[in-house]
């Protein structure tokens, strides 16, 4: 007449449930995301991803030093030049808003965090697109290889612990890592955009670095419908030397940072893109869901799902939650 298992037993109080628990989301798991705007003498906010904010130099310290104070794992930096070109030099110039900002943080927190920065040329172009184009409009793969390289042994150069190749461009792994070696700069790591995808949630992001995109990135990101794509894609930078590697959108790939989980020997990343930070952001302001919980729902679910590592806008705020909750 009555049940012979009780799963509840297990969930009885809260120590219990501290006990018992799967999955762990601590602060260490967490990376900013911070865009610095060339030319800013204040900090100038996002309309699209309330309470972040495209920062000057001196907000961005600030940032960076209570982020690191909060205990996150990491800083993942974005540019916003002033001005821009077809071959996006702004990206590898020694004077370029993104590698002066990573100079300008190494010299903040030095080797207290762990500094990322953006490797692709995006947000330098005028055209938008992450590689450079032939001159009918098509992006053009190996000369875009010759970019990334140039500017990843910049932004070492300039502080960074991390470069992480986002275009997806064919080879970009393999050549990034030979360049930073043939600088002397092997210690630097690689973090893999491995399995991006063309995703809608990726239109705030797009406002945050004020990208110049026309036409779509169909051709060099991955098509939502696949998954098996993905872990070839995986395996390629594996082979190619990544450090880390990365699936991005993260919530819904959920499914997607499960199977790269188990076949990657190295650290798995999943970037909780600007859309997904909207939409409860949204939902929050409209008093459809309770703030605090859905955010760190929404982390757990992505660490229970096999990320090690979280890319997101709620990094700082969620690890002095979690430190306070100790």
């Amino acid at each position: 007449m009555f049940p012979l298992e009780r799963p509840r037993r297990l969930r009885r109080t809260p120590a219990m449930r501290r006990l018992v628990a799967e999955t762990s989301l601590e602060p260490r798991h967490l990376v900013l995301p911070l865009f610095v705007r060339e030319g800013a003498s204040e900090p100038v906010p996002i309309a699209s991803m309330p309470g972040v904010v495209q920062h000057d130099l001196d907000s961005l310290r600030r940032a960076a030093v209570a982020a690191v104070d909060a205990g996150v794992g990491g800083l993942m930096l974005f540019g916003v030049p002033e001005r821009r070109d077809a071959r996006g030099s702004g990206g590898a110039a020694p004077k370029g808003i993104l590698n002066v900002a990573l100079r300008a943080l190494s010299e903040e927190v030095g080797d207290g965090t762990v500094l990322m920065a953006d490797t692709c040329l995006d947000e330098f172009t005028d055209h938008g697109h992450c590689g450079l184009l032939t001159d009918d409009g098509v992006v053009d793969n190996d000369l875009t290889l010759e970019a990334y390289a140039e500017m990843a042994v910049a932004q070492a150069d300039a502080g960074a612990h991390v470069v992480g190749p986002s275009g997806m461009m064919d080879g970009q792994v393999e050549v990034i890592r030979q360049a930073l070696d043939e600088a002397g700069l092997d210690e630097t790591a690689v973090l893999a955009y491995s399995a991006k995808y063309t995703s809608a949630f990726y239109g705030p992001f797009r406002d945050a670095v004020e990208s110049q995109l026309t036409g779509d990135r169909h051709t060099y990101q991955q098509d939502p419908a696949n998954g098996r794509e993905a872990l070839r894609e995986v395996r390629l930078d594996l082979a190619e030397g990544a450090d880390a590697v990365m699936v991005k959108p993260a919530m819904s790939y959920l499914d997607v940072v499960r199977q790269v989980a188990e076949i990657s020997e190295v650290p798995v990343a999943a970037y909780q893109v600007s859309g997904e930070y909207a939409m409860v952001e949204a939902a929050v302001a409209n008093g459809w869901l309770d703030r605090r919980r859905t955010v760190l729902e929404t982390l757990t679910s992505i660490r229970r799902a096999g990320a090690d590592i979280v890319l997101t806008y709620w990094a700082a705020e969620a690890a002095g939650w979690l430190r306070s909750a100790r």
